[in-house]
């Protein structure tokens, strides 16, 4: 595969690039088919707007052609964006310097059929999310809880981990985000504390409530997620996965989770 930084063919970067140094920075992984970015104004708008919070300098139309360029010429599979800072000096005070933009191609993940048919075991995790109001809902690239906690578990028993924060409530996956339903009412974790506010978790909400489905996005407590009629994950690349099992709880595939697979997979296959 092949990678850009800023705007060119490159596979090297500076020592001093604050997002080695600090994190300083985001990234959005995008589903690409037939040349076209999955989602795109979705991934647009989320890194635009965390480059506001972080007080990034983002030229935002270079970023939209150099990102519709490079999906032309990788035709199918994933585009990982990552926006720095750029390069700076050693030290925290931000530099005043232009931002990098970091583009990677990449084949689609080999997802097991069968966790989107008849869903998965999700991992409770131990790990918990620090609660950073400041940063919450960024895909900022400081993600150090989410490979402390994706190394609880090894082998496919378990897809996915559960993560809560650190008052014990749900969040989200560590690479997803969580629904369930109740009553016919689907809800998804608050994200004003922590988590990441993902670009499939904002498109499902919007089609739900064109559907004239009820929803609610509230902070949810383990025991109400484990009394929940369904329960069901979501990202940009795999769409839908159901949710079979948590700790000793069995749900089987509800009605509503296939409705809005089915919303997921259709976006993804155009």
């Amino acid at each position: 595969m092949f990678s850009w930084v800023d705007g060119q063919p490159a596979t090297t970067l500076p020592l001093v690039d604050r997002g080695l140094a600090y994190g300083d920075g985001l990234f959005e992984t995008i589903a690409v088919g037939g040349g076209q970015p999955v989602l795109l104004e979705r991934h647009l708008t989320r890194v635009t707007a965390g480059c506001v919070r972080l007080r990034i300098d983002l030229d935002a139309a270079q970023l939209r052609r150099e990102l519709s360029a490079f999906c032309a010429e990788l035709g199918q599979g994933v585009a990982k964006l990552i926006v720095t800072r750029g390069d700076g000096q050693r030290g925290y005070a931000p530099s005043a310097g232009a931002p990098r933009r970091i583009l990677q191609a990449g084949a689609m993940p080999a997802y097991l059929p069968q966790h989107g048919e008849s869903g998965i075991r999700l991992f409770p995790c131990e790990t918990r999310l620090a609660e950073q109001p400041l940063l919450a809902g960024l895909k900022h690239l400081n993600r150090l809880e989410q490979v402390l906690a994706r190394a609880e578990w090894q082998g496919g028993e378990f897809a996915e981990g559960l993560m809560r924060d650190v008052s014990g409530r749900v969040v989200e996956g560590v690479f997803s985000n969580l629904f369930l339903v109740r009553d016919g009412v689907l809800s998804t974790p608050e994200l004003s504390r922590c988590g990441v506010a993902g670009v499939m978790r904002a498109e499902l909400l919007e089609q739900a409530q064109d559907l004239g489905i009820a929803c609610q996005t509230r902070d949810i407590e383990l025991n109400e997620l484990l009394a929940a009629d369904e329960v069901f994950l979501c990202n940009s690349l795999y769409g839908v996965w159901p949710v079979r099992e948590l700790q000793d709880r069995h749900w089987s595939v509800g009605p509503l989770t296939r409705k809005l697979q089915a919303i997921a997979r259709h976006l993804l296959d155009c």
